[in-house]
C-alpha cells in the first residue's frame, strides 16, 4: 500500500524502534542503580556501552538525513510537524557526536558513578578525581562538538540537551536576580521561624513502616502501581519508561521526612511520565518537553503541594498511623517541620527557600568546568567559597557533603542543574495560573480534594508532552513565558505571610 508520507512514516518506524530499545536501556540503568551486585559493574558498563553505541548508530543512520529533508515536503498535519521538529533536534544532537565518543562516555561514567558510591561515604576526593577527570574530559569533548555544530557556546550546547532553547544569558539574568534577594529572604525567614516552637519527631522510624507510608502517599498522589514501582538507590531518581515507571528513594531510620518528601518529589516525575499521550508513545512528540518542565512537576508535588498546609493535614494522620501518635505529628507541627528553613549542606534535603542557592552554586562551577576556565582540582575551594557566600555554611574538608554529594557530575549530566530552579519557578507559575482560574483551589486542597491540581497539570502539561516549544507551552498553560516573579511571590507569601 502506497502512502503520501513515505519519509515521515520511515522516520516514525525508526523512532518507535529507538523507544523500544531505549526501554531496555532504561531498565538496565535502573537495575544498575537499584539491584545489581557490585561485581556486575564492569560487565554492565560494557553492555550499556554496547547499547549506547547501537542506539547512536540508529540515530545517525545515513538515510535519516534524506528522510528528514524529504518529510519536510510531505503533507503533514500540525502534530506530525511538531514530531518532525523534535526528530530533527535529536538527529542534529546525535549527528554531532562520533560513536567512539558515546562509547567512551558510557564506560567512563559507569566507572565513575560506581566508584563514587563507596568513595563518597569515605570522603575520598583524591580517589574520586582519578575517575572524574576522564568523565570531565569526555564531557568537554562533547560540549566542543555540540558547540561547533550549533554555533552555541559550549555550556549552552550542553544545557540545550535538557532545556532546549535555554541559554546562559537568560539563566545568568534570572539567577542574578535571585542572588540579589535570596540571602536576605533566607535571613528574614530564619529570624521569623526562630520565634516558633517546633517539636522534633522522636525515632527510630523503622524502614519497613517508612516504605509502607511512602507507598500510601504515592497512591494518594494518583501514581499507578500497575505501571510502575518504588525501590531503593544511593541517589533517588525516577527512570524507566512511561509504560513502566521506576522510582527510587533512600531510607534512614532516624529521619522519615527525607524519604517521604523525596518520594513525593519523584511521584511528580512519575505522574508526568505516566500521563504522556499514549497514542503517540514511541515518538519524540510524546516525550516530556524538557527537564525544567519535568522538575516543575516534581516540585509542584514536593514544594507547591507538599508544603501546603491543606496537604500536610492529610499527611498527619497517615504519619501517626505509620509510627504511632506523638505530639510532633500534629498537623500544625508537621507543617512547621515541612516548611522549616535551615541552610544546610545537602541539596536534596534543602528547604525550598535555600534550595536555589545550591543550584546557583553548581551552575556557576560546572559552567567554568565545561568551558575550561577551571580544572577538577579547583572545585573544592570554589565550592567552599560559594557555600559560605550563599548559605553561610562551612564545607572545608567535607567532600562527601560538598562537591561529591550529587550523582550528576559522575554521570556527566552537565547542564542539568539549572533545570531544578527553573522548574521551581515554573511550578510557582503553574499554581498562580491555577489560582486565577480556580479561586477556591486552596480551600479544595484543604478539604482533601487534590483532583483540581492533577486535572490542570494533566490538561496543560502532561498530555501536551513535546507538541509545543517550552515558551509556547508556558504561554498556553499560564498566559506568559517563564516569569520568576511568581516564585519570589510564592516564597514571600508562604514564609512571610
Amino acid at each position: 500500500m502506497s502512502t503520501a508520507t513515505p519519509n515521515y512514516d520511515a522516520l516514525s518506524a525508526t523512532w518507535t524502534r529507538l523507544h523500544r530499545l531505549g526501554h531496555l536501556q532504561a531498565l538496565a540503568g535502573w537495575d544498575q542503580a537499584a539491584n545489581m551486585p557490585p561485581k556486575g559493574n564492569e560487565a554492565r558498563a560494557a553492555a550499556m556501552g554496547e547499547m549506547a553505541g547501537l542506539l547512536h548508530r540508529l540515530r545517525t543512520a545515513p538515510e535519516l538525513g534524506g528522510q528528514l529533508q524529504g518529510a519536510e515536503q510531505e503533507g503533514l498535519n500540525d502534530l506530525q510537524r511538531a514530531n518532525l521538529r523534535e526528530m530533527q533536534r535529536q538527529w542534529r544532537a546525535s549527528h554531532a557526536l562520533p560513536e567512539s565518543l558515546v562509547l567512551r562516555q558510557q564506560l567512563a561514567t559507569s566507572r565513575c558513578e560506581h566508584a563514587w558510591r563507596t568513595q563518597r561515604p569515605a570522603n575520598d576526593w583524591a580517589g574520586f578525581l582519578v575517575n572524574f577527570k576522564p568523565v570531565l574530559a569526555v564531557a568537554r569533548e562533547e560540549a566542543a562538538l555540540l558547540a561547533a555544530q550549533t554555533g552555541l557556546r559550549p555550556y549552552d550546547a550542553m544545557m540545550d540537551r535538557y532545556e532546549p532553547g535555554m541559554r546562559c544569558a537568560q539563566v545568568d539574568r534570572v539567577f542574578g536576580e535571585v542572588r540579589q534577594w535570596l540571602p536576605g529572604l533566607i535571613q528574614r525567614v530564619t529570624a521569623r521561624q526562630s520565634q516558633e516552637a517546633v517539636l522534633a519527631p522522636v525515632g527510630p522510624f523503622p524502614v519497613d513502616r517508612q516504605r509502607a507510608l511512602c507507598e500510601q502517599v504515592i497512591a494518594l498522589l494518583g501514581f499507578d502501581f500497575e505501571a510502575g514501582r518504588l525501590d531503593v538507590s544511593t541517589h533517588p531518581f525516577c527512570g524507566g519508561v512511561p509504560e513502566d515507571v521506576r522510582m527510587t528513594t533512600r531510607f534512614s531510620d532516624d529521619d522519615f521526612m527525607a524519604s517521604l518528601m523525596g518520594t513525593v518529589h519523584e511521584t511528580g516525575h512519575g505522574r508526568y511520565e505516566q500521563n504522556l499521550p499514549r497514542e503517540w508513545l514511541g515518538q519524540p512528540v510524546a516525550e516530556a518537553r524538557s527537564m525544567a518542565l519535568h522538575e516543575s512537576q516534581s516540585l509542584s508535588f514536593e514544594m507547591q503541594l507538599g508544603g501546603h498546609p491543606g496537604f500536610v493535614s492529610r499527611l498527619a494522620p497517615m504519619v501517626s498511623a505509620a509510627f504511632g501518635a506523638q505530639p510532633a505529628f500534629e498537623a500544625h507541627n508537621l507543617h512547621r517541620l515541612v516548611t522549616r528553613v535551615k541552610p544546610g549542606l545537602i541539596r536534596v534535603d534543602a528547604d525550598e527557600v535555600s534550595y536555589p542557592a545550591h543550584i546557583i552554586l553548581r551552575y556557576e562551577i560546572e559552567r567554568l568546568l565545561i568551558e575550561g576556565e577551571i580544572e577538577a582540582e579547583d572545585v573544592p575551594a570554589l565550592w567552599d567559597a560559594k557555600m559560605m557566600e550563599l548559605l553561610g555554611v562551612d564545607t572545608r574538608g567535607n567532600f562527601k557533603d560538598g562537591a561529591m554529594q550529587d550523582v550528576h557530575w559522575p554521570e556527566a549530566l552537565f547542564g542539568y542543574f539549572p533545570c531544578y530552579s527553573l522548574g521551581a519557578m515554573y511550578a510557582a507559575q503553574w499554581f498562580a495560573a491555577m489560582r486565577r482560574t480556580m479561586p477556591d483551589l486552596d480551600q479544595r486542597i484543604a478539604a482533601g480534594d487534590l483532583a483540581p491540581v492533577f486535572d490542570w497539570l494533566r490538561e496543560h502539561i502532561w498530555t501536551q508532552a513535546s507538541r509545543w516549544t517550552t515558551d509556547e507551552l508556558a504561554l498556553r498553560a499560564s498566559g506568559e513565558v517563564l516569569n520568576p516573579a511568581h516564585f519570589k511571590a510564592h516564597l514571600e507569601q508562604r514564609y512571610l505571610g
